[in-house]
């Protein structure tokens, strides 16, 4: 059984989604979304095997979406009125691009490309690595991140990250305003974040670049970095020096 969440800012297009993959006995409908961070919430929680995924959607894209999801992320389905956005899909190893109105037949060939490919938990390590890529070669944009909070998760805009570090198998985000968990790990992150916005200090902390208010040198070539919370990190001498040279780089073009 293939386990499938239907995101769509559109009420209508949801139902006709679902029903037509009613039609198709080794699908499920895991669940609905109306939003881009709805989508992320729910495919934390649910864990499913494919996104039927809109594009253009208000305060959170499809893009958005692809970048936030945890690893290993689910199989991707485009789903939009918009065909400008193939390229992008495409190069985000979409399984495929369905253009609106979707038609009963096109969707029934989409998901035999689905049935073919092996569950996202099999794929290699190199998929992965290509798929985060590809996000990062994306027009930049605010980073997002799920985190949890109690029984369920919250969506943290980049603008309050101050820094991610780690403790055993989990991820802290300390932001302005609270510490949250998060599934992915720092090598995730660095992978995935722009550079230029987010930087790897040491083999426990990734601090955003925009949170820092001074750099401290320190005998032995190593240094520290003092945040707007007041919280000192400790910066490991072999990036000390590449720390400065993007710092001097935030906001140049």
């Amino acid at each position: 059984m293939i386990r499938v969440l239907i995101v769509d800012d559109e009420a209508p297009t949801r139902v006709r989604l679902r029903q037509l993959l009613a039609a198709h006995s080794d699908i499920e409908v895991a669940g609905e979304a109306g939003s881009g961070v709805e989508a992320i919430q729910m495919a934390a929680e649910l864990h499913p095997d494919a996104i039927l995924l809109d594009i253009q959607m208000p305060g959170c894209s499809g893009i958005d979406v692809a970048a936030c999801l945890p690893q290993p992320r689910p199989h991707i389905i485009f789903c939009t009125a918009y065909d400008q956005y193939a390229v992008d899909a495409f190069e985000l190893h979409a399984v495929d691009y369905l253009l609106k109105p979707i038609g009963r037949a096109r969707l029934a060939q989409s998901l035999e490309h689905l049935r073919a490919l092996p569950p996202a938990a099999e794929r290699p390590g190199e998929h992965e690595a290509s798929l985060d890529r590809a996000l990062r070669g994306q027009p930049p944009s605010p980073a997002r991140f799920l985190v949890r909070s109690g029984g369920h998760y919250l969506v943290v805009h980049e603008s309050r990250a101050l820094y991610f570090g780690t403790e055993g198998s989990l991820t802290r985000l300390v932001a302005d305003k609270g510490e949250y968990w998060m599934d992915p790990t720092l090598n995730d992150l660095e992978r995935r974040l722009d550079p230029a916005r987010f930087f790897r200090i040491s083999r426990s902390a990734l601090i955003n670049l925009n949170a820092v208010t001074e750099v401290i040198p320190l005998t032995g070539g190593s240094g520290e970095v003092l945040l707007k919370n007041g919280q000192k990190l400790e910066v490991a001498r072999r990036r000390f020096r590449d720390l400065l040279q993007s710092l001097a780089g935030v906001g140049q073009t």
